[in-house]
């Protein structure tokens, strides 16, 4: 078979929804794929998806349509499938029949709010998460007490907590007073609550933080817990090729 015809097993998978392509990995790895009826483990296998006869713990697989979501997550819900404490999920603010079968890309933490995208395709979460591909993430901030430009300055030369690095691509403030003060910044890496972080470690609170785009996805004037469908140029431009410039991302 030659491989111009054939796809890798992982891409496969996470293209049928089963997992994310990392998350397919493992799958892999953990010897529950079979191809025609054989275990396969080797992460470079490459399969007709066509042809071949794929089975995750028995399961046939199955091409899926892909879905693409865009959310305006509350601050009261989490960015899981489940939750062991029984909180709201952002499956909760979706039809019926998607809750099992799209997950977040990426998350925002409980209190945070604003665009969140969620899949069933593998491929396009790693496209749009994975910092190698820099898709760039844009955020509004409210913080207690009164900021200067200089804060914007000291955000995208990089503060240090816990060990870790962490930068804003851009930021600038956009309002200041005695009690409270509004920056706008941008980052690609998506660390847990790095917003959060950068501001804990300049002295500043997070009053409320709401992400606002995501590469060419703006929240727009979606309302709170509502979704809409990403347009086919959406998708488009995320799944583009890596060091391909995002259209008026800056």
């Amino acid at each position: 078979m030659s491989s111009s015809t054939t796809i890798r097993l992982q891409k496969v998978l996470a293209e049928a929804g089963v997992a994310s392509r990392r998350g397919a990995e493992a799958v892999i790895r953990a010897g529950r794929v079979t191809v025609n009826g054989r275990v396969v483990t080797e992460l470079g296998t490459r399969v007709d998806s066509g042809a071949d006869e794929l089975r995750v713990d028995g399961r046939p697989i199955r091409a899926r349509r892909k879905v693409y979501v865009a959310l305006n997550k509350p601050g009261d819900v989490v960015c899981t499938r489940k939750d062991e404490r029984d909180r709201r999920t952002v499956l909760g603010l979706l039809p019926p029949e998607w809750a099992k079968t799209l997950y977040p890309v990426g998350r925002l933490d409980k209190e945070t709010e604003g665009l969140l995208l969620l899949t069933n395709d593998g491929e396009f979460c790693l496209r749009v998460t994975h910092p190698r591909y820099g898709v760039i993430k844009h955020y509004v901030a409210t913080v207690q007490g009164r900021a200067t430009p200089d804060l914007a300055r000291r955000l995208t030369r990089g503060v240090v907590d816990r060990g870790e690095e962490l930068r804003a691509r851009h930021a600038k403030l956009l309002t200041a007073n005695q009690s409270r003060s509004v920056l706008a910044l941008a980052l690609t890496e998506g660390r847990n609550r790095e917003v959060r972080r950068m501001f804990h470690a300049l002295g500043f609170r997070v009053e409320h933080l709401r992400r606002v785009r995501i590469g060419p996805v703006c929240l727009g004037e979606l309302p709170l817990s509502r979704w809409r469908a990403l347009t086919a140029a959406e998708v488009r431009t995320l799944l583009r090729e890596p060091g391909q410039p995002t259209p008026n991302e800056h």
